[in-house]
C-alpha cells in the first residue's frame, strides 16, 4: 500500500517531519519496484537518514 502525501507508516511516527517526508518518498519508490512493504519502510528510513547526513543543509531549508 503506497503512502499518500501526509500519510506515513506508524514506525515513522517519532521521526522529524523532513525525514518522514523523504523516507515516504523513497519507500513509495521501493514499494513500486519490490512490492515488499516491510522492505520499503526500512529502506526508506535508512536512505532518508543517509541523504540528510550527506546533505545537512537541506534540513535547515526544510525548517526541521
Amino acid at each position: 500500500m503506497p503512502w499518500p502525501k501526509g500519510d506515513y507508516p506508524p514506525s515513522y511516527k517519532n521521526q522529524p517531519q523532513y525525514l518522514r517526508e523523504k523516507a515516504v518518498e523513497i519507500a513509495n519508490e521501493v514499494l513500486k519496484t519490490t512490492g515488499n512493504e516491510g522492505e520499503a519502510i526500512a529502506t526508506g528510513l535508512k536512505r532518508a537518514r543517509a541523504h540528510f547526513k550527506n546533505h545537512p543543509e537541506e534540513i535547515a531549508a526544510k525548517g526541521k
